[in-house]
């Protein structure tokens, strides 16, 4: 089980800090408490309702060996995604989301396929053959790919869910995982429509602390549940002995 969430860490976080009411979109009423100063807060108590709920899937997606796809582009959340993600081994998007990163997966893997071939022409000596020039673009190519891709050189196959900062910076995202019927976890803060969200954590999705808090509580789920996948298979060889080793019970003719 994943660890209960403390409402005052929350608190101490900023996570409870909305948009300004004027701004606000009406489908966030049941997750805001109050105003205050012309601004919305949100219920704590439902976000560390929401996350716990959030968590259980998470720790259980990765308990199975499937990845999570981490997206958040904006300013405050890329470095604070990437660390987090990366304590999890889970890949992210950090940079510009690629059109088609899931809906044509195939051709963002060739993309990766395309800089390990690289790699491996600089390793075999191939790449010093070339001309100065075509050496320059090679890698100039080699440094664009890793940038917008290099976070999922390692993710063969389509993610079984994406978590979300900030659902309207990342609609694009959004909408090819629906396509896909694949799960979206996110932090919605007051502003944002949280019908497209299958798991909604309602959350400040601006400052910087928030958003540190939220994605702490959701990478240690996720740990958690590599952890559970780790122990099962460590288990799995000595329950295979033991079944081998067991006494037969047939009787001599």
């Amino acid at each position: 089980m994943a660890n209960k969430i403390d409402v005052k860490e929350l608190l101490e976080a900023g996570v409870h800090f909305g948009h300004m009411t004027r701004k606000w979109d009406p489908n966030m009423a049941p997750y805001i408490y109050m105003e205050r100063n012309g601004i919305h807060i949100i219920n704590l108590y439902k976000t560390a309702a929401k996350i716990e709920e959030a968590n259980e899937a998470l720790k259980k997606i990765a308990a199975s060996g499937r990845k999570v796809l981490f997206v958040a582009t904006k300013k405050q959340a890329k470095d604070i995604v990437a660390e987090k993600a990366a304590a999890c081994n889970m890949p992210y998007i950090t940079e510009r989301w690629p059109g088609g990163m899931l809906t044509n997966f195939v051709t963002i893997r060739k993309a990766v396929k395309k800089m390990a071939s690289i790699d491996r022409m600089k390793k075999d000596g191939t790449f010093m053959t070339l001309s100065k020039k075509e050496r320059l673009q090679v890698d100039r190519l080699r440094a664009k790919l890793e940038k917008n891709l290099g976070s999922i050189a390692d993710m063969s196959r389509l993610p079984a869910a994406l978590f979300v900062v900030d659902v309207k910076a990342e609609h694009i995202a959004i909408k090819e995982a629906q396509k896909l019927n694949i799960p979206v976890f996110a932090m919605v803060d007051t502003n944002s429509d949280p019908r497209p969200i299958d798991f909604v954590i309602p959350a400040n999705d601006d400052a910087s602390k928030s958003i540190d808090k939220v994605l702490s509580l959701v990478s240690a789920a996720l740990i958690e549940g590599l952890s559970d996948r780790k122990v099962e298979k460590d288990e799995l060889p000595a329950k295979e002995v033991e079944a081998t080793e067991a006494p037969t019970t047939e009787t001599e003719a």
